[in-house]
């Protein structure tokens, strides 16, 4: 037995795992969540008319990426679940991105602004659709003495 847990240990470690012990140690969390900071302090300055509109949802979305990651997490035991609220979580980091179109549009961010939380948006997809071909990587049926 203690042969097998070396394995996973090392295995663990060779993957970069061995760090990951709660949500907030993911990457793709950490990154999410100051996107979503972000979003929130450039929102206040957005006019008040979009208050239930515009800054809502783009609040709310940017919001659910992270939420979504952390429920992934822990329904890291069953990998249809973990890959479902995954899969969420991407589509709410593309509906994040929408909002961030209108809000280019519309004139509230300024190219600078909206390039970089694209950007990083962009990044957090690739991150989560890397955990959703991998899934094995990250659920409890790796993790088997």
């Amino acid at each position: 037995m203690k042969g097998r847990k070396g394995e996973r240990e090392k295995r663990g470690k060779e993957e970069g795992l061995e760090k990951i012990k709660i949500f907030r140690d993911l990457n793709v969390y950490k990154s999410s969540f100051d996107a979503s900071m972000t979003i929130f302090e450039y929102s206040k300055t957005f006019p008040r008319e979009e208050k239930y509109s515009l800054i809502d949802q783009i609040r709310r979305s940017s919001r659910s990426v992270c939420s979504n990651i952390a429920e992934a997490w822990h329904k890291r035991r069953y990998k249809a679940a973990f890959i479902a609220k995954l899969s969420d979580a991407e589509a709410e980091a593309a509906e994040t991105q929408v909002w961030l179109d209108f809000s280019l549009k519309c004139g509230y961010l300024d190219k600078d602004q909206w390039s970089v939380l694209n950007n990083i948006y962009e990044k957090i997809i690739r991150q989560i659709i890397t955990m959703i071909k991998n899934p094995t990587k990250w659920t409890f049926s790796n993790l088997k003495d």
